[in-house]
């Protein structure tokens, strides 16, 4: 009964995670809730390794929730719910649009569905952002303050940086968040 539940719950998570590996966040957090595969901590955790690591957030998870919950096979399984949806909707879709490419209702409804996947990152990054505060225990104060002041900075920087250059490097965005933490670190933000 649980390979058929992890299938069930990861094929519908390939189904309905439009638009990228940030749309599928909001439905994990929801099997965090309807099953015990991983906590909330380990979901935070995860994503914190899925973010560095190559491949689909949701496929690793799918490999890591079914390994947590049925082992080798549960992985297996899990995954293979995940990948079906795609395989599946990737063979439809490239019959229909051969036929219907040109049809005005087709084009309007992929415009349709992309503030449908805008609303979906957004909502994966304030659950992300709520995780990571609820984690980190913190509370309003002075100390609190500082700690924002990093990646608010960070922010700020690679905002003008990107509007003066047009085309601002991602190395140039890691070498700059890497010189703003060191020197936050100096000034002993994060002790």
């Amino acid at each position: 009964m649980i390979y058929l539940t992890l299938y069930w719950e990861f094929f519908l998570l390939g189904l309905f995670a439009i638009g990228g590996a940030h749309t599928a966040i909001p439905f994990l957090i929801g099997m965090t809730e309807r099953h015990d595969w991983f906590t909330e901590e380990i979901f935070s955790n995860m994503m914190a390794i899925s973010e560095v690591a190559p491949g689909p957030i949701a496929l690793r998870m799918s490999m890591y929730a079914g390994y947590q919950a049925a082992g080798f096979l549960g992985s297996l399984v899990a995954t293979l719910g995940l990948v079906t949806t795609g395989v599946t909707s990737i063979f439809i879709l490239v019959k229909f649009l051969r036929i219907f490419n040109t049809n005005r209702f087709v084009q309007y409804a992929f415009y349709g569905l992309r503030p449908v996947i805008v609303a979906l990152i957004a909502v994966a990054t304030l659950q992300i952002a709520q995780l990571s505060f609820a984690n980190a225990n913190i509370s309003i104060s002075v100390q609190s303050v500082f700690n924002i002041l990093p990646p608010l900075i960070l922010l700020i920087v690679l905002f003008i940086a990107n509007r003066k250059f047009e085309r601002f490097s991602p190395l140039m965005m890691i070498a700059t968040a890497a010189v703003i933490g060191i020197i936050f670190g100096f000034w002993g933000v994060y002790s």
